[in-house]
């Protein structure tokens, strides 16, 4: 049976998950009288823990509003779980400017643990593979992170210092939508207010960030992610390619997502779905066309080169590459 000790860190844990807990229910939680429960509160109290009396229908116990509680108390699980999301997020390059801020925070928390987690931990990590090399990612500013997160969720414009891809720098002020994770980089999209329309910018190429007066609503229509996505695919690019393709949406998104090209779905017919074959129209930008044709062979479909001709061509030299090869003997 548990002592009441345990019994109080128990419910100190369960008081910082938030929100309020009934008397019923933390009770239930700690399998004591009602009593017993206000008891084990005042005890937390007299250690000078802020747990606030919530009167009413659906009052109880809950955590001051903003308190930072100096213990951290995790289970096994979570403790893996944290120090698992900050090696994740390393090699995703989805962390702040301060590359040291992750490990830091996993140098504090293995500091705590116990040898025997401390040593599952290890026996992960020594096993965990990634299939990809970690690059040097350009990671944004904290301030700037939390800054236009606010301005998303309270829908507030913001002005921004950004510095574009050619090296020029701008003020601009920013309705924005959301922030969204692709590829290792952080992205915020939303209306350029000066020019009325959709933009969106890479996070770690805005100096700084402000709240401005004012609100705006959010347009209908496409998420955050998808609008970033439908951007990337849109993009300017050194080459402009139009392809017809013979297939179904899912064999061609297979190879050419969302990110690379803008698919043209005609309206099927009726009884006519997604998994039915016909002609699409598919667009995309890049600065090089040198990875199309491999890309366009391995989907193994019947498609049409509208433009530009020095894609053709590329394709034509890899079919004979590929001609010579298969008559070797």
């Amino acid at each position: 049976m548990p002592r009441p000790t345990g019994r109080v860190l128990t419910l100190l844990e369960l008081l910082q998950s938030g929100g309020t807990r009934t008397v019923a229910e933390l009770a239930d939680r700690l399998g004591v009288e009602g009593r017993t429960v206000r008891r084990y509160v005042d005890q937390l109290i007299d250690l000078d823990v802020p747990v606030e009396s919530v009167r009413g229908r659906y009052g109880g116990y809950r955590l001051a509003p903003g308190y930072r509680l100096p213990p951290l108390m995790l289970s096994d699980d979570e403790a893996l779980a944290v120090l698992l999301g900050l090696v994740a997020g390393r090699r995703a390059g989805l962390t702040t400017t301060e590359h040291t801020a992750s490990e830091t925070a996993s140098a504090k928390i293995r500091r705590v643990l116990p040898k025997h987690i401390a040593h599952r931990l290890d026996t992960i990590l020594e096993a965990l593979a990634f299939t990809d090399r970690p690059g040097e990612f350009d990671t944004p500013d904290a301030g700037v992170l939390l800054t236009i997160a606010d301005a998303v969720r309270h829908r507030r414009p913001v002005s921004i210092r950004y510095t574009d891809r050619d090296g020029r720098r701008s003020e601009r002020t920013l309705h924005a939508y959301g922030i969204v994770a692709h590829g290792g980089r952080w992205y915020v999209t939303g209306k350029d207010a000066q020019i009325g329309e959709d933009r969106t910018f890479r996070l770690d190429r805005i100096a700084d960030a402000r709240t401005l007066p004012g609100a705006f609503e959010a347009p209908a229509g496409p998420g955050p992610a998808q609008r970033v996505l439908s951007g990337f695919a849109t993009a300017e690019y050194r080459h402009e390619v139009t392809l017809r393709i013979h297939g179904t949406v899912e064999q061609i998104r297979a190879h050419l997502p969302a990110s690379v090209a803008s698919l043209e779905e005609y309206a099927p017919v009726a009884g006519e779905d997604r998994a039915t074959e016909r002609w699409l129209r598919v667009e995309l930008r890049a600065e090089r066309l040198d990875w199309l044709p491999p890309v366009l062979a391995s989907l193994d479909r019947p498609f049409v080169i509208e433009r530009p001709d020095e894609l053709r061509d590329l394709v034509i030299a890899l079919a004979d590459r590929l001609t010579s090869y298969a008559r070797r003997a």
